[in-house]
């Protein structure tokens, strides 16, 4: 597999439907920049969509991608090393803060686990059934999986993405599930930006305190060492240091841009996947939307890269898919104002008049005053 072959697949939104959108917006009641951002949702949406007017978002799914990460064992998360099916099953028992917001939304959740550290019979087999390996290799001193295993992950999120535009599914709001997670994450952050661990190296979920950040940030130093030397080859990359739950991520939104599906990215990881995305075929990120910043210093220097503009900033960190599913709302106002308002009466033009007939040679109707200021009607 050779990840490069996306970029002769990937086309970018339709230019001249988005063009129309724009056009059609111009003829709204609604004075042009009065909605200020959602005017460029309801265009892009309508770009995604190839339909003017923009069709409803309302099919949307939220898609997490679930693992463990070795290099969890250093003490460089809030949570516990192999703890991450404690995450889905908050999420299945309803508890989770994603759960919440996605019942309230009713949007449904699909989780997969990718690199999941436990039994499986803890978790659902709709769950556990497409797991690639148990847990990840410690990127700062193993590779995070083998060759077969990368592709296997890629390929597994790419057979997601399909599994969902088959479905109907119109826009996916991505998330993942894991502990460690960010570790890896800001290390192909780092390394595809060429920056030190120090500048991408935050606090995570679940947050952590100065002892444990220095550990991060000699992990992600650490992890860097190993990243440099295949950065020309993205699924090398995801090996060495990405895990089973990143490399999916990865498959599934050039996947997903290859169907044309739109996706709302969460926090960190969801960006550092997209930036290798990004490597391997330059048009995708016209298929994303950022849906919000969650804080973390990779998180932005990757969306920098991507010319991506968060939707919202709340300073949700909590991870899941949270923050992207709070940008949910928004983009469907955006489809629904672009659709629904109405459009300015259309003002008739200058010189009504049959062609040809002269205005002065015209005979004033009967009560009506002449060029002289009699009745039309009268006599001298």
């Amino acid at each position: 597999m050779n990840l490069d072959d996306f970029s002769d697949l990937i086309e970018r939104p339709d230019g001249g439907v988005r063009r129309d959108a724009e056009e059609r917006r111009e003829r709204l009641a609604v004075p042009g920049g009065a909605l200020g951002r959602l005017d460029e949702l309801g265009e892009w949406l309508s770009a995604a969509q190839q339909a003017v007017p923009v069709r409803p978002v309302d099919r949307p799914r939220v898609v997490l991608f679930a693992g463990d990460h070795g290099v969890a064992e250093l003490g460089v998360s809030g949570r516990a090393a192999g703890s991450a099916h404690e995450l889905v099953r908050a999420v299945l028992d309803g508890a989770s803060p994603v759960a919440v917001l996605a019942r309230r939304f009713s949007v449904p959740v699909r989780i997969v686990d990718a690199g999941l550290d436990c039994d499986p019979e803890l978790l659902p087999e709709a769950v556990v059934r497409h797991r690639v390996r148990r847990g990840s290799g410690r990127i700062d001193v193993e590779d995070a999986l083998t060759a077969e295993e990368a592709e296997q992950a890629v390929r597994l999120g790419m057979r997601v993405a399909d599994e969902e535009a088959d479905s109907g599914t119109d826009l996916v709001v991505l998330g993942d599930l894991s502990v460690g997670g960010t570790t890896a994450a800001s290390t192909l952050i780092a390394a595809l930006c060429g920056t030190d661990a120090s500048v991408v190296t935050g606090r995570g979920g679940a947050g952590i305190d100065d002892l444990a950040w220095m550990r991060k940030c000699a992990a992600i130093r650490d992890a860097l060492r190993r990243a440099r030397p295949v950065l020309g080859d993205q699924l090398e990359l995801l090996a060495a240091v990405g895990g089973a739950d990143l490399a999916a991520m990865t498959g599934f939104l050039l996947q997903s841009a290859v169907r044309r599906m739109p996706v709302v990215l969460d926090g960190v990881v969801s960006a550092a996947c997209a930036l290798v995305a990004q490597r391997a075929a330059f048009r995708a990120p016209d298929w994303w939307l950022a849906g919000q910043l969650s804080g973390e210093p990779a998180q932005l220097k990757a969306l920098d890269r991507m010319a991506l503009t968060p939707l919202l900033d709340h300073g949700v960190t909590v991870g899941e898919g949270s923050g992207a599913l709070l940008a949910l709302p928004l983009v469907q106002a955006a489809a629904a104002l672009a659709a629904e308002l109405p459009e300015r009466p259309q003002e008739p033009e200058d010189g009504d008049g049959e062609e040809g007939e002269d205005d002065g040679d015209r005979e004033a109707p009967s009560g009506e005053l002449a060029g002289d200021g009699r009745p039309a009607d009268s006599t001298a």
